[in-house]
């Protein structure tokens, strides 16, 4: 099975919100994405709501069929109340801190373990799909499994800054660090600065890849190459 393509919209958020009003809008990028072919949209609404916003989040849910991923740090209690009242397919938690730009680790697996077994329990009560955001340590990958999470999302900016020099030491982490989810019975996703240039060699070399999610560079690259024919690039290159 090849590996699904969910689109992050947060940077047609971005745009909307320099200029106010509701151009471009962040609903019919949501619509057109899954239209195009998208098998997934994420979304990461943070605290100070530069981007996509809560109320965003609670519109987005119902007009669209495919599955919605929700992004953010479980921290907030806003964030957990948004997961809870929107119910999406998956909830995606991740370390952020307040005001921080985008996402540059994942959780201590090992030392956070009590606090994520607690917060994971209340979204699995729900029945929400939870994945976490896990730097590619065999490790923290394997007390990942001892939290009760579904899935694992491997950061992949490492990856992505050393492949162009050197793309086999780029992703041999990431090749352990998939086994070990595979051993351990859990799912697979990845995400941060995969684009056209590295992430066919990333979904050709990593087992079991569920899920990729990707915003900057394919609504970057949208903005050349229009969104339909991106998202058609971005699937082709995680076809078997």
């Amino acid at each position: 099975m090849a590996t699904k393509l969910s689109v992050n919209i947060n940077k047609i958020a971005t745009l909307r919100n320099s200029r106010g009003g509701n151009n471009p809008s962040v609903l019919k990028a949501a619509i057109d994405c899954q239209l195009f072919g998208a098998e997934g949209i994420t979304v990461h609404p943070r605290p100070d709501e530069r981007h996509i916003r809560y109320s965003d989040v609670r519109e987005i849910k119902p007009i669209i069929t495919t599955e919605f991923n929700i992004e953010g740090n479980p921290t907030e209690d806003k964030f957990v109340q948004l997961v809870l009242d929107v119910k999406p397919t998956q909830v995606t938690l991740v370390p952020d801190a307040l005001g921080q730009l985008t996402s540059d680790h994942g959780w201590d697996t090992i030392g956070q373990a009590q606090y994520l077994r607690e917060i994971i329990d209340v979204f699995k009560k729900e029945g929400i799909r939870v994945s976490i955001f896990v730097d590619p340590a065999e490790d923290l990958v394997a007390a990942a499994a001892d939290t009760g999470t579904d899935r694992v999302e491997l950061y992949t900016e490492s990856y992505a800054k050393n492949y162009l020099s050197d793309k086999e030491s780029a992703i041999a982490s990431y090749i352990k660090a998939a086994k070990v989810a595979a051993e351990k019975n859990l799912g697979l996703n990845a995400g941060h600065d995969l684009d056209l240039n590295n992430l066919k060699y990333f979904a050709d070399n990593i087992p079991n890849l569920l899920e990729v999610s990707i915003g900057h560079a394919l609504i970057s690259d949208a903005i050349y190459m229009g969104l339909e024919n991106t998202i058609q690039l971005y699937r082709r290159q995680l076809a078997l």
